[in-house]
């Protein structure tokens, strides 16, 4: 098996409303006022605040190669990474003591909305004095299910690694994608929903020692599964251009929660021997407004199931993988009791789901 002892979170420095950012995309979005307008309830109705930003808005009235576009994101995401990190190592609101980087024997890192040989942990693990010897799982284009995908990761590391300790680290800076001169409906949305930040997730094998540094109840990992759906590549991602990512959004997205997720649920939930109705909260990456609709529809779910996920949304809207590591944080800060069970579940290119049973300890 394999405990979640310890998450750490780092927001991006430029904070925004909704409305500023829709004023912002109404002037800037290359339509016409008429086209502009049909679109804007996208904003109005994503049920988001707020947003954090790498950058601020004046950066995205002007144009941005991929050169520049990435030479920020290794700048700011460095920063980002860095700062979860020390946040997930020094938690002690789940931590009695601090933990050394030295403790940490497996780094998997994951990212979707930068570019860099080397990857961005080898520069987190020389400033933070993490081990020569640490290894080290860089994870690209896995998208918004990065996060629970590296999480399944660990767990499966750790299983043949009982005595280890894993971290997972996730950094995406999506607003940086923004393509001011990109007129499909997808660039919309993703002006509307896309937030930047990083998260850290400390994990521990079933003999690690730092298991006993916990002072809450932990979350156990219980088995990890992934579902991919044949020839569905062009559902969600990135297209890489001269001048940096454009997004792919399908519109089939909702319809593929409520058919493609919802099996992928049944099946986690009949290995488990588990009803939908016995979670009393699931620990979901928020997409968007639609697709947590979605989730709610097809196991008929009390609004308090998504709560930690809808709050989420609401502060930071959609950051891709770090963002279900940002609703783990809240549902391990409510101290669930012993025996709670819960799922943690994301979506991504692929088009993919990862599914990870969780019981607190």
């Amino acid at each position: 098996m394999a405990y979640i002892l310890s998450t750490g979170l780092q927001e991006a420095e430029y904070e925004y409303s909704q409305d500023t950012v829709q004023s912002l995309i109404y002037n800037l979005f290359p339509l016409k006022s008429h086209e502009k307008k049909r679109l804007l309830p996208i904003f109005e109705h994503a049920q988001i605040d707020k947003r954090q930003f790498s950058a601020s808005m004046e950066w995205f009235e002007h144009p941005h190669g991929l050169k520049e576009r990435n030479e920020l994101f290794h700048e700011k995401a460095l920063k980002y990474a860095k700062g979860a990190i020390e946040s997930c190592l020094s938690n002690l609101q789940f931590l009695k003591q601090q933990v050394s980087p030295s403790m940490v024997d497996h780094i998997i890192f994951v990212s979707s909305t930068g570019i860099n040989t080397p990857t961005l942990d080898t520069y987190f693990i020389n400033d933070l004095n993490f081990r020569e010897t640490v290894k080290r799982t860089p994870m690209f284009g896995l998208g918004c299910a990065g996060g629970t995908s590296g999480v399944a990761r660990a767990f499966e590391w750790l299983q043949g690694h009982p005595e280890k300790n894993v971290l997972v680290v996730c950094v995406e800076l999506c607003s940086l994608t923004f393509q001011l001169t990109d007129q499909r409906v997808s660039n919309f949305v993703g002006t509307a929903l896309f937030g930047d930040g990083a998260s850290a997730v400390l994990m521990s094998g079933e003999r690690s020692k730092l298991r006993e540094m916990a002072c809450l109840p932990t979350a156990k990992v219980l088995n990890s599964s992934s579902r991919l759906k044949p020839f569905s590549t062009d559902v969600m991602g990135w297209r890489v251009v001269d001048t940096g990512f454009e997004v792919i959004f399908n519109k089939s997205i909702p319809k593929l929660v409520k058919s493609f997720w919802s099996l992928h649920m049944e099946e986690v939930l009949a290995e488990n021997l588990w009803e939908s109705n016995e979670l009393p909260f699931i620990v979901a990456h928020p997409g968007g407004r639609k697709v947590l609709e979605g989730y709610k529809e097809v196991f008929e779910l009390s609004d308090h199931t998504l709560k930690f996920s809808e709050n989420v949304l609401r502060n930071h809207g959609n950051m891709s993988s770090p963002t279900v590591h940002f609703v783990l944080n809240e549902a391990m800060a409510s101290e669930p009791e012993k025996g709670t069970r819960s799922c943690m579940t994301s979506l991504g290119p692929g088009f993919s789901s990862e599914i990870v049973s969780l019981e607190w300890v």
